[in-house]
Parts: structure tokens; C-alpha cells; sequence
């Protein structure tokens, strides 16, 4: 698995060393937002990542954007 893919957002997989976790950023977002996701399994990453994007998008309704 190179990515994650949710609501038609895409996001990066990564081993981050220091702190010993996977992490990730959601891919293609430009100026409008950094979403930033980290678990110490797929299956974490996977729930962050997709809360991350469920709660910029409520952001985005909630602004009317």
C-alpha cells in the first residue's frame, strides 16, 4: 500500500523513525488546508487519516465553502 485513499482524498504512507510510527499528509490539498494523520498500525493510520478528512469537511460545510 503506497497511499490511502478516502472520499476521494489521497494520502501519503510513511515510516516516521524518530517517533517510531506511520504518518501521513492527505495529498493535493495546495494552500487550503495540511491535514496530517500518524498511528502505530495501518489500521490507526487508516481511522485518523479518515477522521481527519470527515472533520475538514465538516469544517468546509460548517463555512459554507
Amino acid at each position: 500500500m503506497d497511499y490511502l485513499e478516502y472520499k476521494g482524498y489521497k494520502g501519503s504512507v510513511e515510516y516516521c523513525k524518530e517517533d517510531n510510527c506511520l504518518c501521513g499528509k492527505v495529498q493535493g490539498m495546495g494552500n487550503r488546508a495540511l491535514i496530517l494523520y500518524e498511528g502505530t498500525t495501518l489500521d490507526e493510520l487508516r481511522k485518523d487519516f479518515e477522521e481527519g478528512i470527515d472533520s475538514y469537511l465538516e469544517g468546509c460545510k460548517a463555512d459554507d465553502v
